[in-house]
């Protein structure tokens, strides 16, 4: 139905998108510590950090993208995908937006976040749980990236197995939402329900 898509994406391009983009800078306001060092993976267009910036000018945010576009919001460096272009301790908190189910060895990439930050991860991300829940997440992926080119692989987890890769990396959560806000009434209940959560996962003492 490409009429119906593209009506979508319109709607998408002029409210959803800004929408999201200000309730998810909104929540990371509030789990940044003051004056932290961030590297944003998967930054796209910048807009987030963009976003962040202007309400807590006290940050310094870096941004790396394995496609980096045209104009951005803050300055990105192109990446591989796996492996980030910095050294051990770099940063203080690593953001990845919706990241993780566009990449194809996603434990690869968390693996050497981890490697670059102190303190932890700020991760948002879909949770595969509830009624049709996959082709829901696959259309909202398509109608958000593929304008852009960004590869798509559906690689959306149920809680299980975000749990089990939290745990083989040794990180535990001081804070789990499910409940963003992230779309207005009557499409929270189609596009939202329990299929995105925020969290701030940290790196458990050794």
């Amino acid at each position: 139905m490409p009429g119906s898509y593209t009506l979508f994406d319109r709607i998408h391009s002029g409210y959803i998108q800004h929408r999201r983009v200000n309730v998810l800078a909104g929540h990371f306001s509030r789990l940044i510590p003051q004056e932290a060092r961030l590297l944003d993976i998967g930054s796209g267009d910048g807009q987030l950090a963009g976003a962040l910036l202007e309400t807590r000018s006290d940050l310094r945010v870096t941004g790396v993208d394995i496609k980096v576009r045209a104009n951005t919001g803050i300055p990105v460096q192109a990446f591989d995908g796996k492996h980030l272009p910095f050294s051990d301790h770099s940063f203080d908190w690593a953001i990845l937006a919706d990241v993780i189910h566009h990449m194809d060895e996603p434990e690869v990439l968390l693996t050497d976040a981890l490697r670059v930050v102190k303190q932890g991860l700020l991760i948002k991300d879909h949770l595969k749980q509830g009624w049709l829940a996959g082709p829901l997440l696959t259309f909202m992926d398509e109608v958000g990236n593929k304008r852009y080119a960004v590869d798509i692989p559906c690689n959306y987890w149920p809680p299980e197995t975000w749990q089990s890769v939290f745990t083989s990396l040794n990180l535990e959560p001081d804070h789990w939402q499910e409940k963003l806000g992230l779309y207005p009434f009557p499409l929270n209940l189609l596009f939202e329900r329990k299929m995105h959560f925020i969290a701030r996962m940290r790196k458990k003492a050794k």
